[in-house]
């Protein structure tokens, strides 16, 4: 995307294949991205044609697989201007919406927030009725009312902007990667 130069994302993946290609591709397209992905991530990209290792020669990949999350650190040096979890499970959403960070993508999200890095959130949960595209086809979805109760409350969280489709993401992305960094506007509580 044209005008993103020097901007580093951290985008996390969680266990959906919701727009899982359009999501990817949406990331291929920026210059400077690290992949956290959450254990049921790497489950899901496997199964729908993405080997974690064939990623590792586009992306730097984090994997969840320590208890304390050691890569969230990074946000802490300030490396990262823009969080992206896309896409994000209905489970992911509800431990973002309640504070709970017990895996690396629920985790880089509450450190963004404490480090006032705005966090564009792509909610697969959000409306009565959907079609999703699973390896052996489309599927219709339908979530359930708690599912659109939490990605409603998310985007009433500090620093999120939550988003429900692939075009929704790219236009977020291209305006939010356009705007000044959390370090050049102001310091950031995370600074040391």
């Amino acid at each position: 995307m044209p005008g993103t130069e020097g901007k580093r994302v951290a985008w996390g993946i969680t266990g959906s294949g919701h727009f899982l290609p359009e999501c990817l591709s949406l990331a291929e397209r920026l210059p400077a991205v690290d992949l956290f992905l959450s254990r049921a991530a790497a489950e899901v990209l496997q199964v729908y044609g993405y080997p974690v290792r064939e990623l590792q020669a586009r992306f730097r990949v984090f994997r969840d697989s320590a208890a304390s999350a050691p890569p969230v650190g990074l946000f802490y040096e300030g490396r990262y201007d823009l969080v992206v979890v896309a896409p994000a499970t209905s489970n992911s959403v509800a431990k973002m919406v309640y504070g709970i960070s017990d895996t690396l993508v629920t985790n880089i999200y509450a450190q963004a927030g404490k480090c006032r890095i705005p966090s564009l959130v792509f909610a697969c949960d959000a409306s009565p009725e959907l079609v999703t595209e699973a390896p052996g086809g489309p599927v219709p979805v339908y979530p359930r009312p708690i599912d659109l109760r939490n990605t409603e409350a998310l985007a009433g969280l500090a620093f999120t902007e939550v988003v429900v489709d692939p075009d929704g993401l790219a236009r977020a992305l291209s305006t939010r990667l356009r705007q000044p960094s959390v370090s050049s506007a102001q310091p950031s509580p995370c600074d040391p």
